[in-house]
């Protein structure tokens, strides 16, 4: 009876282990036969590297070179506390830091970025020591590599890991939370072209991790080239002398609308910005701004570089001529208030006037004119709206009109806000590159151009899309009369930029000092050189620079420096 029984349960343990065979064999043979192709297969990501931007003679501006990345495949982890002890140790970073960037990630079947920039030195110790590490593989990544260093920061732009918000509005695009992306300048603008799609291979391993063969290559793809506008010699020379002020400096071609160069100070660099999020709050907060591109984003009072529209709009609209005049004692009354000149010019005529920057003869003229039109030819000249350079956070600035003013802010319109908006002060407010593209019409015979700095992407000329110039129907006597002005602001003897009178570069433009409440004036100066033929148009501002003599010294080191190098 004893021996029956034990055959009964000898014979039900065995019938167990055949139906269990066969449930695994049969019925899900397939299944685990597909998981342990699995787990024999690893996928070796493969990244390409992201475009370089260059300048207009083919000088690198940003390039890459490479870096080694730490890759941990989670599957192949057989004691996770003792993976990472060991790990610590060699690396010299915490236990704990290893695991915060490794535990919500141990179900993955891709590798995991445990250390992005891996020192060549462990890079090369955890390679002799792969045998005992079959979980880790050392991959040669690109990294991006400024030469120049905060050279062209605000144009370049810097790299860091994508955020939520992009994230959002760019993933119908084939963006993913893992990407790099660029942030600010080119690097953010052209993003989409910078960027490489990355490839991988696919690997048979054995139970160490040891490649056996390659089942599967898809090659990465590199990013496309930008060549830009910019000229790195002018570059130079433009950060050189801005170095040791607060402030901005355009040179663009006033025909075309190519950025020669642009500078805003103070800057950052983007190599050391990139993923380092403690200096990038560092920054955020730094009374400084230092992340600004005051070139574009910075709103300013124009000041009396805002009065050559002024005597357009009275030529145009026939409220004077080349012989009308005003008589300037220093100071008008409007209403109960008297508004000062800076001198006291006698009788000035629109030449005089511009040429002395006469406030007087600017408040008569504009109040002659009104407001509406001093709006109207304000957003003309390309003020008050964004220029469509191709850079993120461009700033619109603002042109008053006084029924907006009143509708929006509640706030009436006086002759007094007249005679401000007349000498750029008041709510006028614009950018640098507004005012270099203002100016550049008296250079270009009547166009309002649209200022750019890509030429081409890849092999790809963009140029001819990128240009956009309209003419605004002026007519050549009043641009004349405007630009010999203001080359007599430079080269008369009492003229307000007379300190940039240089032999052998003839130069026009206009002077401003923008006063701001309880701080010291913005300085400023616009211009454009040579007079026959002008190959380059400027816009300093210095912020809280006080007089504009200050900006025309900085615009003359910066041409004369040019000069020097045969530039011009």
């Amino acid at each position: 009876m004893f021996k029956r029984k034990v055959f009964l349960i000898t014979g039900l343990v065995f019938l167990v282990l055949v139906l269990r065979i066969f449930y695994l064999q049969i019925i899900h043979g397939k299944r685990f036969f597909q998981l342990s192709r699995a787990n024999s297969i690893r996928i070796l990501p493969l990244r390409g590297a992201r475009g370089r931007i260059l300048d207009r003679n083919g000088n690198i501006l940003v390039d890459n070179s490479y870096s080694y990345e730490l890759m941990v495949y989670p599957q192949n982890i057989e004691n996770l506390e003792d993976f990472l002890k060991k790990l610590s140790s060699i690396l010299g970073v915490s236990f704990l830091e290893l695991k915060s960037r490794i535990q919500n990630k141990l179900n993955s079947f891709l590798p995991i970025s445990l250390i992005k920039e891996l020192d060549k030195e462990k890079a090369i110790i955890l390679e002799e020591l792969k045998f005992k590490f079959p979980a880790i593989t050392i991959q040669l990544v690109p990294k991006r590599n400024y030469p120049f260093s905060r050279l062209a920061s605000h144009i370049l732009g810097y790299l860091s890991s994508i955020d939520w918000w992009r994230l959002k509005r760019w993933q119908d695009y084939g963006y993913s939370a893992s990407d790099t992306v660029g942030y600010g300048g080119l690097e953010e603008r052209y993003d989409y072209y910078l960027r490489a799609k990355d490839g991988g291979l696919q690997l048979e391993v054995d139970n160490r991790g040891r490649p056996r063969r390659i089942l599967g290559f898809k090659p990465p793809r590199n990013g496309k080239d930008l060549y830009t506008t910019i000229d790195l010699r002018v570059q130079k020379i433009v950060e050189e002398v801005l170095d040791d002020y607060s402030g901005a400096v355009v040179i663009m071609d006033p025909y075309t609308g190519e950025i020669i160069a642009m500078a805003s100070f103070p800057n950052f660099s983007p190599s050391e910005l990139s993923f380092n999020q403690s200096i990038l709050k560092k920054m955020l907060s730094d009374s400084n701004a230092p992340l600004v591109n005051r070139a574009i984003s910075g709103l300013y009072p124009p000041g009396s570089v805002f009065k050559p529209v002024v005597a357009t709009a009275g030529l145009c609209e026939q409220r004077m001529d080349t012989k009308t005049s005003f008589f300037c004692d220093g100071s008008l009354k409007i209403g109960n208030r008297q508004f000062s000149c800076w001198d006291k010019h006698g009788y000035q005529d629109v030449k005089e006037a511009i040429t002395h920057s006469c406030d007087v003869f600017f408040y008569k003229l504009g109040l002659s004119l009104g407001a509406e039109k001093l709006n109207e030819y304000a957003l003309k000249f390309g003020l008050g709206k964004v220029t469509h350079i191709d850079l993120p956070e461009e700033k619109a600035g603002l042109v008053p009109h006084p029924i907006l003013r009143k509708l929006n802010r509640r706030i009436p319109w006086f002759d007094g806000d007249t005679a401000n908006f007349s000498i750029g002060q008041g709510d006028l407010l614009a950018t640098p590159l507004q005012i270099v593209r203002m100016i550049s019409v008296f250079a270009n015979k009547g166009n309002l151009v649209r200022p750019y700095l890509v030429k081409s992407i890849g092999e790809r000329d963009i140029s001819a899309r990128q240009r956009n110039i309209l003419p605004l129907g002026i007519e050549d006597r009043i641009l004349n009369i405007i630009h010999n002005s203001m080359k007599k602001v430079v080269e008369d003897d009492t003229g307000t930029a007379h300190i940039l009178y240089l032999s052998g570069v003839s130069i026009a433009g206009k002077t401003g000092t923008a006063q701001v409440n309880r701080k010291q004036s913005h300085a400023w100066f616009t211009g454009y050189f040579p007079v026959e033929n002008p190959r380059y148009s400027i816009c300093v501002i210095l912020e809280y620079g006080g007089s504009s003599s200050n900006a025309c010294w900085v615009a003359k080191r910066i041409i004369e420096k040019m000069k020097e190098e045969s530039l011009i």
